[in-house]
């Protein structure tokens, strides 16, 4: 009888276009003990009626997405973020594909937000957290979901982030490959600000070399400027891989240990 009337609950929850809930919720509004509703859960999460996000957030799985055990974490980002009381914005690969580059598209949903946070598997759907100080300031625009809505970087702020989280962004070929189909929709002024916000001036060399690269000399204008203000040391292309032997690139001191493979 539990599982029929928490069904029942979850059943209006998602014609009101709700695809989340609280365990606590689910036991305030069902009329249910927290007992019956712990089992209910049970049950319904072994058969995939919902999926468990967090051991008090639960996602609820329409029909179409009984296969992959949960919806897109778009569908739920927001909600699950809101609950964890974290700022965040989604990024990274994830937020490139949102911005139309697509050419590499990621295994793994991707948030920044301001402290270590574990990843989280729902379904199919691999949350995976990067932490960075900046999140609160961090540039970042609400995009429309099927559910609600759910911040994402600004392609400046996403190519910034795909310097600093290289390695998670599939490398430095991969990131260049990335921000050359980003290029085109960059704000130069936009991109210093968000590059001045870091202030890593090693990582901004690194960008303005591959902006130049993908042939984005409009958007590495700026940019150039200010570092040359700086007057930086050489730094390695790729980093944590000095090169001694490199050929050096005096417009941004830095030094290739081998050439950019760009795939576009």
């Amino acid at each position: 009888m539990a599982v029929k009337t928490l069904e029942k609950w979850i059943e209006k929850r998602q014609m009101g276009g709700r695809y989340t809930f609280l365990r606590s919720e689910a036991v305030t509004e069902s009329g249910l003990s927290a007992e019956a509703v712990k089992k209910a859960l049970q049950r319904m999460t072994a058969r995939g009626r919902v999926a468990k996000a967090k051991d008090y957030f639960y996602v609820i799985v329409p029909l179409e997405y009984a296969v992959a055990g949960a919806p897109p974490a778009s569908w739920f980002v927001n909600d699950l973020m809101a609950v964890m009381a974290r700022p965040y914005y989604v990024g990274l690969l994830t937020a490139a594909a949102q911005h139309g580059a697509s050419h590499h598209a990621p295994q793994e949903f991707q948030v920044v937000t301001d402290r270590y946070i574990r990843p989280i598997v729902v379904g199919r759907a691999k949350v995976r957290f990067f932490t960075s100080k900046f999140v609160t300031q961090a540039a970042a625009t609400s995009v429309k979901t099927p559910t609600g809505t759910m911040r994402v970087s600004t392609p400046e702020t996403t190519v910034v982030d795909l310097l600093r989280f290289s390695k998670a962004a599939g490398q430095l070929d991969n990131v260049a490959t990335v921000i050359a189909e980003l290029s085109s929709s960059l704000d130069p002024k936009k991109l210093l600000t968000a590059v001045k916000l870091v202030g890593h001036i090693p990582n901004a060399q690194r960008l303005g070399y591959v902006l130049e690269h993908v042939d984005a000399r409009r958007a590495a204008a700026p940019l150039r400027e200010w570092v040359r203000s700086k007057a930086p040391n050489c730094v390695p292309l790729r980093a944590g891989h000095p090169s001694h032997d490199g050929l050096e690139d005096r417009r941004w001191n830095v030094t290739i240990d081998r050439p950019l493979e760009v795939e576009i």
